[in-house]
């Protein structure tokens, strides 16, 4: 697989394409950071509680501010230095309090979306989705982590958004990412999927479960789908991975070559689990399966999991 290809394939998965150059080294340095904010042409996320707020034109959505359009809004809480667009031009995120989406209420100019109808609605280009996902995905961690895990102190943004620190014990917390394998179980032209009881009706999809201290992602990829079906699985290949922004996660996306093919249900994690037929994971794609199964939209990575064990069958494990 070319590299050209790979880039294809991150773009297509929602919230997986995101071009800014975080420029991670410069982010200490406050005379830096400060150049960047005051830059003439730098532009502003907005997001209220973990609602992004966009621009709206007509049917036209816009994801960035100005300066001045992002501070007449109102006093936010948080400033996020997220990076450098292709053109140098500055981007940061601004957390604001969840009572400005009553504040907004109505108005024509700007609407308070949420991320997965951004996403899914295809509101804006699956870069600026990119950027969203990071932005909220970041604020999201300030609200839930600001006070300190070590002496519970209060503790402050430092390194332009992307750090806590602790001015009592001097402890540093950096952004937590919670790791999901997500996967399917492949027996020759056949592959395991299964529904929870909150899916839309007769919609199946790829298992999932979190890594656990001390556990490689194939051992993850293993026991979750022993856990939660019964079957036990070989060899294990990767696929591609997305950030999840709800609120924290990074879906590890993979296939696995089953070495049995007897469901035993794991009821309290799944409501069914069935193997499907490579024909039949087309027809649930192209939403014609004759029993009216479906599959995940195209933002999530299990659409792109089953999409292509429909092109290549087996071959995915091989």
């Amino acid at each position: 697989m070319t590299l050209h290809s790979l880039f294809d394939r991150s773009a297509a998965i929602g919230f997986s394409f995101n071009p800014l150059d975080r420029v991670s080294g410069l982010r200490e340095d406050p005379a830096y950071v400060a150049e960047q904010l005051n830059h003439r042409a730098a532009r502003f996320i907005a997001v209220a509680g973990d609602m992004p707020i966009l621009a709206k034109e007509g049917e036209t959505y816009g994801a960035f501010f100005t300066r001045a359009d992002i501070e007449a809004l109102a006093d936010s809480w948080q400033t996020i230095f997220l990076g450098l667009d292709h053109d140098d031009t500055p981007v940061f995120a601004r957390g604001f309090e969840r009572n400005l989406l009553e504040a907004i209420a109505g108005r024509e100019d700007i609407e308070a979306v949420d991320l997965r109808s951004i996403a899914t609605r295809g509101l804006v280009s699956p870069d600026i989705v990119g950027e969203l996902g990071t932005a909220k995905e970041t604020l999201d961690w300030h609200t839930r982590h600001r006070f300190c895990a070590n002496c519970g102190h209060e503790s402050q943004a430092g390194c332009a958004g992307w750090r806590r620190d602790c001015p009592n014990c001097k402890a540093q917390h950096f952004p937590r990412v919670d790791p999901v394998v997500i996967m399917l179980a492949v027996d020759g032209d056949r592959c395991l999927m299964g529904r929870q009881t909150r899916f839309a009706p007769k919609m199946y999809s790829a298992l999932a479960g979190f890594l656990e201290p001390g556990e490689t992602v194939e051992d993850a990829v293993r026991r979750e789908i022993r856990e939660e079906a019964g079957i036990s699985c070989s060899f294990v290949s990767y696929f591609a991975s997305q950030p999840w922004p709800f609120p924290s996660s990074l879906m590890i996306g993979c296939f696995a070559r089953a070495i049995g093919t007897e469901i035993s249900i794991d009821k309290k994690e799944l409501e069914d689990a069935r193997w499907f037929t490579q024909a039949e994971v087309i027809q649930m794609l192209a939403e014609c399966h004759p029993d009216g199964f479906n599959a995940p939209k195209p933002v999530a990575i299990a659409h792109h999991l089953l999409k292509e064990f429909a092109e290549k069958g087996g071959s995915v494990v091989a």
